[in-house]
């Protein structure tokens, strides 16, 4: 892959590659954003492009690029987090190999995948190599959660921030990359929420089949049975993140059919595939009961995730909808 082939990202990319067009490539980057949106391969494309051989960095061809792409280049570091955390040990190898030059390349590139994952011992450490940044090295920290991290490391990176992708451009990927079929495609964009990586685990866990079972009950005959929706509340899954899922699935059903219902404009669905079955929750509730459904889902999904007895909640939830 080569930057051009990096989906909807092209202002990060633009100052990276001024950057080393200039040759003023900073020793530390924060590449943030929400997950799945390019970050970790952005981190990739530029680690190979600083060592690239070729005239438009970087290729696929040169020996550079080849042990890049192989993940066997001496000169590219990835620092994961062992379990649950980055711990100091890994800080610690990254600043050893610092005091070295690269073996092979211009420069040696350290990357850091969920830099937010850093404990605290390791992050303090790590402040010191960015406090005292060392020629030939480049650190590349990625995460979704920026927060996290302590404000003194931020401070002393330079920011890239990554964006949600236009829907047009999950669907493209889609299309192109996975050979999915464009209803398909754009079933999968709209509920992505610019996230092509979201896509991909959807695609995988057959999201579109779950949702398609949670609307048509939504617009099946007999919604007031109680036994119904007890046994519907049943099926929502018995994990945090599947009842999670789920319910932002019920969540934007009632969404669509106020859309729906309140303009008559089936593009501003997030699930427009599905306009038929939405149109018949709309014309069944009123603008007022689709506004208590939205929050009564709502409040089953902090309850869920604030650790509440799943059972009982989505009973509860089940029971109160309108």
């Amino acid at each position: 892959m080569t930057f051009e082939e990096l989906y909807g990202q092209d202002q990060p990319l633009a100052v990276l590659k001024n950057a080393m067009a200039n040759n003023r490539i900073a020793h530390a980057y924060l590449f943030y954003g929400m997950e799945g949106i390019g970050k970790r391969t952005a981190a990739a494309l530029f680690a190979r492009a600083v060592n690239c051989e070729s005239e438009s960095p970087p290729c696929t061809t040169c020996a550079s690029c080849r042990k890049a792409l192989h993940q066997n280049h001496p000169d590219i570091v990835t620092i994961r987090a062992e379990g649950q955390f980055i711990k100091i040990g890994a800080v610690k190898e990254l600043q050893e190999q610092m005091k070295f030059r690269p073996r092979e390349g211009r420069r040696r590139v350290f990357v850091m995948p969920e830099a937010d994952r850093m404990n605290a011992p390791a992050a303090n450490a790590l402040l010191k190599t960015l406090e005292e940044p060392s020629a030939g090295n480049i650190l590349l920290l990625t995460t979704s959660r920026p927060h996290a991290l302590p404000l003194t490391i931020l401070s002393r990176c330079q920011h890239l921030r990554f964006t949600p992708l236009p829907r047009e451009e999950v669907a493209r990927y889609l299309r192109e990359r996975e050979s999915l079929d464009d209803q398909t495609a754009a079933a999968l964009a709209a509920s992505a929420g610019g996230s092509i990586g979201r896509a991909l685990a959807m695609r995988r866990d057959d999201w579109l089949g779950m949702r398609n079972g949670i609307i048509e009950h939504l617009s099946g005959d007999d919604p007031a049975d109680p036994l119904r929706r007890l046994a519907f509340a049943g099926q929502l899954g018995t994990e945090r993140e599947e009842i999670l899922a789920r319910l932002e699935i019920l969540r934007t059903c009632y969404r669509d059919a106020l859309v729906l219902r309140e303009t008559g404009d089936a593009g501003r669905l997030t699930f427009p595939d599905r306009t038929t079955p939405i149109r018949t929750v709309a014309e069944r509730l009123s603008g007022a009961n689709l506004l208590t459904n939205l929050a009564t889902v709502e409040a089953a999904m902090e309850a869920i995730d604030q650790n509440a007895n799943k059972a009982l909640t989505l009973e509860t939830m089940a029971i109160n909808l309108a």
